[in-house]
């Protein structure tokens, strides 16, 4: 690609607006954003309100000169939610010459934040998000009032804008940022937010620290740790579905941070743990007693941004490890012997399997661990032995009490107070099978009682 092609410049929010015969063009797909995505972009705008400019996102624009217009190729989501946002601020600066006097930069006046561009739309998806959004804008109305919100909004919000004026190079570049295995996974997404948390509490060697081993992590050993288990034990003891992990699931994973100036009665017990840890660790104490404390972290906790998300997650991948490499009971070797063990349905049963394993270890260590593995072991792979075929739909409703399922196992860890109460819990009897290949599951029920095919 040419680089005299390429003009890229950081703008504000006012100079987006300010762009002349700006287009939507109708090759674009609808506009998606929801109120969930209004209400966190209002939210990032405020949490940032303390830094020099707030970086939104990249603008590629297509110079169409044939038609005389500029053709959003990359950005239409953000730039549309933007435009709505002006227009429902901008009588709230025209209405208080207050606002005025604080909003308003040298040689500024109220046409300098109106939109110079008409945006028109047709598509019926697109129409009914944006009265949606705008609806939702208006019960942000206590947000979007305060000048220093306004202020910085309009001149400290900022785009990367790159004007292209061949649309095969448009599309070219487009494809490069997004589709080529650049596009950031739902786990980058989460390192960004809770490195951005980190900013104002931390130094830069402290950030460092805080990724390191993050960052020595495989990217697919990420991706996994986060699909294959944190989101679906975390959603299944919820009774939410946990099929795949997107970036719309991100949320799953943002908690409080320790430093917020709110203080609800229900941070307090994560915020004695998060400063008593660090000022054991670095006291006299500790170093008398050749011990330190590690965060107690339960995977279902409400998230503590900053350091202690990148900690969690170290905690977790660790975890992991050793509890799938573990070969001490029988159960754990035949799972991963036999002939069928290796077919799609028999690993989303495995991971049924490890992740309530997973679950329960978190929650009570090793105490009663022979005793338990067969429970679970009879629980999940019961599903393996009731159907010809599993898939993620099956693992999925199976987890959630549903279908073939009668136990919601997840709800019943995340509930228990002591291990007798999962011990407790009555397995049925297997009489017939569906499955194939199975004979070593098979035979391990018939020892436990649990087949009596």
């Amino acid at each position: 690609m040419s680089e005299t092609i390429l003009k890229p410049e950081i703008i504000s929010v006012k100079q987006l607006l300010a762009i002349p015969n700006l287009r939507i063009p109708e090759y674009q797909r609808p506009y998606k954003w929801t109120e969930k995505n209004v209400n966190q972009l209002i939210d990032d705008i405020r949490d940032n309100l303390d830094k020099s400019a707030y970086r939104i996102g990249t603008l590629v624009i297509h110079n169409n000169k044939e038609e005389g217009k500029l053709d959003i190729v990359d950005g239409q989501q953000r730039t549309i939610t933007l435009f709505l946002l002006a227009i429902k601020i901008l009588p709230l600066i025209e209405e208080n010459n207050d606002l005025q006097r604080h909003v308003f930069l040298r040689g500024d006046s109220i046409n300098s934040f109106k939109p110079q561009s008409t945006l028109k739309f047709s598509n019926v998806i697109t129409k009914q998000n944006i009265q949606k959004n705008f609806k939702a804008m208006e019960r942000r109305k206590s947000d979007l009032e305060k000048a220093d919100f306004l202020k910085f909004f309009f001149n400290q919000c900022q785009f990367v804008k790159i004007v292209i004026d061949d649309v095969s190079e448009a599309f070219q570049f487009f494809d490069s940022q997004n589709a080529r295995g650049k596009d950031l996974e739902p786990h980058d997404l989460l390192k960004a937010y809770h490195l951005r948390e980190m900013n104002n509490s931390s130094t830069e060697q402290e950030r460092l620290n805080a990724v390191k081993k993050w960052e020595n992590m495989e990217p697919s050993e990420l991706s996994s740790l986060f699909s294959q288990y944190l989101y679906r034990i975390k959603n299944w003891g919820r009774d939410l579905s946990a099929r795949y992990f997107t970036k719309d699931d991100v949320d799953t994973f943002k908690g409080i941070s320790p430093n917020l100036e709110e203080d609800f009665p229900y941070t307090k017990l994560y915020r004695i743990a998060h400063y008593y840890v660090d000022e054991f660790n670095s006291s006299c104490h500790s170093k008398i007693l050749h011990e330190s404390f590690d965060f107690p972290f339960q995977i279902d906790q409400v998230i503590i941004n900053g350091k202690r998300f990148f900690e969690y997650v170290s905690h977790y991948a660790q975890m992991r490890e050793e509890i799938e490499s573990n070969r001490s009971h029988e159960i754990l070797n035949i799972i991963h012997n036999y002939d069928g063990y290796n077919r799609t349905g028999d690993r989303y049963v495995r991971n049924l399997f490890y992740c309530a394993l997973i679950d329960y270890i978190d929650k009570f260590g090793q105490k009663n661990i022979d005793r338990i593995v067969e429970k679970l072991f009879i629980w999940a792979y019961t599903l393996r032995l009731k159907l010809h075929s599993v898939d993620i739909e099956s693992m999925d409703n199976y987890a959630l009490n549903l279908g073939h399922s009668q136990i919601a196992m997840f709800k019943i860890i995340r509930d228990a107070n002591n291990p007798q109460d999962i011990l407790n819990v009555e397995l049925g009897t297997l009489s017939d099978t569906k499955a194939t290949k199975e004979e070593k599951i098979i035979a391990k029920f018939k020892t436990l009682g649990y087949y009596n095919g």
